[in-house]
């Protein structure tokens, strides 16, 4: 394993997770769980808000200096340094007693994520990546192994995976997607952040979002470049500030690009 010097901070990022995977495993189909309705109607639940709190409890003490970016909570604190907190994605699935779901939490430095975590217990899995030492799955650091995408070349041979049809379609790329679905070999919606995983597990060769948001995305995207793989906006903007997000195994990259750009 190559050592980063970023190695402190994914060791912290592993604690974080511990921390995470305790309370949401704790309340996980619990029979009095609580759920709210966010303004965008979608749904949040008193454990995506616990998770949320307790790493950022954690932060506050080990990286003072550090700002924090969560989906639930309001940014705190300022500069070149931004953990990014998503508490549990897949919500909807957690909410329902669907096991794919998962805490992300990343740490960027100057607009990169450098540092990705993503903890999936319910699943019995963890990805986590820092730059320039890999990617990695497994269970904890000792046990572990490498990541790494794919090597399929072309769309007629690709697995593709996404989330929901419909948001395509809402995002006036209904007809881009379709035909990028009907040119691939096989495609199925293994949804929010396992998209990513798989891609970069070099299980599913592509997979994209029309509309993510940070916390959405810096985690996965990490890990997915760590695993030699390339993530960017779905018109092909490096980094993640969107739109949404496309991610593959950096040799179908173009091509499906050029698929959703296509007009039809």
């Amino acid at each position: 394993m190559v050592i980063s010097p970023l190695v402190d901070d994914l060791r912290l990022a592993h604690v974080l997770a511990d921390q995470a995977d305790k309370i949401s495993m704790a309340r996980y189909r619990a029979q009095d769980l609580k759920i709210d309705r966010k303004p965008d109607f979608t749904p949040v639940s008193d454990a995506d808000l616990a998770v949320e709190d307790q790493i950022r409890t954690t932060l506050a003490r080990s990286r003072p200096r550090d700002a924090v970016h969560g989906e639930e909570r309001e940014d705190t604190g300022y500069g070149e340094r931004v953990w990014v907190i998503d508490p549990i994605d897949g919500t909807s699935n957690y909410v329902r007693g669907v096991p794919v779901w998962a805490t992300l939490v990343a740490l960027m430095e100057n607009d990169q994520p450098v540092v990705g975590m993503v903890s999936a217990p319910a699943l019995g899995r963890r990805w986590w990546a820092s730059r320039g030492a890999g990617a990695f799955v497994g269970r904890s650091i000792v046990a572990s192994q490498p990541c790494h995408v794919s090597k399929v070349r072309s769309l007629d041979d690709a697995y593709l995976s996404y989330s929901e049809v419909a948001e395509w379609v809402d995002a006036g790329l209904g007809q881009q997607f379709a035909n990028l679905m009907a040119t691939c070999w096989r495609s199925r919606g293994f949804g929010d952040f396992w998209n990513y995983m798989l891609v970069a597990e070099g299980a599913v060769d592509l997979a994209g979002e029309p509309e993510l948001e940070l916390h959405d995305m810096a985690a996965c995207a990490i890990i997915v470049q760590e695993a030699g793989g390339m993530f960017t906006s779905i018109d092909g903007k490096p980094g993640v500030s969107g739109p949404g997000g496309l991610a593959s195994n950096g040799l179908l990259h173009n091509q499906a690009l050029a698929m959703l750009s296509a007009d039809q």
